[in-house]
């Protein structure tokens, strides 16, 4: 008589957890991430459904002459008008708008432009990481804020301009983090083997330095968008921003400071709200991103 002996269960600590799954439950553990994944919906929501629902005048001004001038929050108008007659609420999300979408597409300029750099010069090394960080140095020295300022001063201004600019001059700092992961990763083993095997410099860096540096790389490409959004409200604060008659969060700032010592705070108070929640959100976000790639995290 034969026994048929059945497979013992596996533990529950021997189960392999998927690596997704894994990175999704540190995500989701950092709560003030989650928080701000929210708050980010929820504006970008606010900025580009706000239009469809709560259809506003933003752009003609000849057409603000029959709306009361700095007006304050009414059932007309929840956040008041500006000083150009313009919807307070409205106006927020139209510069929202703008905001959003020029910082993402500088900060993916940034990171693209950074990461190819760095990862170039750290791992080639020699004199070709030699000349690339010199010319990296020279950049570093210029005042970043002062050199905005002149190339949109020379050139026409415009939304195009103003994206190639930020995310044209806005990775050096972010080379010289993804050089260091490079150039530590170049002389590990598995680098080194690849190396003895015959693969070359380009596919050693898509294979290996990459997806090792993936880590910082995201981190630094949440931080990135940030800093964009940041630079292109300085540039609207300094009246350098999106060309009249669209806006950004910069430019009403700047535009609700000449107003708030005449008692108009509806002018700056919601736009500075939002605006410092968003960067201040983006950031959280990065740190939260920087555990989900970080490989002391990850069970084996």
């Amino acid at each position: 008589m034969s026994t048929v002996t059945e497979a013992a269960p596996t533990p529950a600590a021997d189960v392999i957890v998927p690596l997704w799954r894994q990175r999704l439950r540190i995500f989701f553990h950092n709560k003030l991430a989650i928080a701000s994944v929210v708050y980010l919906v929820l504006v970008a929501a606010f900025c580009y459904l706000l239009p469809i629902f709560h259809p506003t005048n933003q752009t003609n001004q000849a057409a603000t002459f029959n709306v009361t001038w700095n007006a304050p929050p009414s059932a007309a108008h929840w956040l008041g008008t500006d000083s150009s007659g313009f919807d307070e609420l409205g106006r927020i999300a139209y510069g929202g708008e703008y905001s959003l979408a020029l910082g993402f597409l500088a900060g993916i300029i940034t990171i693209v432009v950074g990461t190819a750099y760095g990862m170039i010069s750290g791992f080639i090394g020699g004199v070709t990481d030699s000349i690339m960080m010199r010319l990296l140095d020279a950049f570093l020295s210029i005042p970043y804020l002062f050199l905005l300022i002149a190339l949109i001063s020379i050139f026409k201004r415009s939304t195009v301009l103003l994206i190639l600019i930020i995310g044209l001059t806005g990775w050096w700092g972010n080379a010289r983090i993804i050089r260091g992961d490079a150039m530590t990763i170049r002389e590990l083993e598995y680098s080194q083997a690849a190396r003895s095997m015959g693969a070359g410099k380009l596919r050693i860096i898509r294979r290996h330095v990459y997806p090792n540096s993936i880590s910082n790389i995201v981190t630094v490409a949440t931080f990135s968008v940030a800093d964009a959004i940041l630079f292109l409200s300085a540039l609207g604060f300094l009246g350098l921003g999106i060309v009249a008659p669209q806006t950004d969060w910069g430019t009403m700032l700047q535009q609700g400071t000449t107003q708030l010592q005449n008692g108009y705070w509806w002018e700056i108070f919601p736009v500075a709200g939002v605006f410092i929640l968003v960067v201040v959100a983006i950031n959280y976000i990065g740190d939260a991103l920087r555990d989900v790639f970080e490989v002391r995290l990850i069970e084996r």
